[in-house]
């Protein structure tokens, strides 16, 4: 499901930057800021469809990529809500896609 969605509602995977891909898909902090007010940064916008599924995708990869799954514990154990780890981690999922496609090379985990 999640390759069917990224090939049909995601045509630009492989040839935009990370940055410009994850506004594309709304998984960008946006911060709201006026003057000396310094407001909370969220996401917003972009393609639903593509979101909602690599939210998912990011649920099981939590799970089972060791990758993944460190980065998450990593953020949680220094405070940040489990939502917006689960955020960043979808946002790392979607920057791996992104370097696979771009570089037409499967996944390989690389050993530290």
């Amino acid at each position: 499901m999640t390759a069917r969605t990224l090939i049909a509602e995601l045509p630009e995977l492989g040839q935009l930057d990370r940055r410009k891909l994850a506004a594309l898909v709304g998984v960008a902090p946006f911060n709201r800021d006026s003057g000396n007010w310094r407001g909370h940064r969220m996401i917003s916008g972009g393609r639903t469809s593509v979101r909602t599924v690599l939210y998912m995708a990011s649920l099981a990869a939590i799970r089972f990529n060791p990758v993944i799954r460190e980065n998450y514990q990593r953020l949680v154990a220094r405070g940040r809500p489990k939502k917006v780890a689960i955020i960043a981690c979808l946002r790392q999922l979607l920057t791996i896609l992104n370097a696979i496609v771009r570089d037409a090379t499967p996944w390989a985990v690389q050993s530290a």
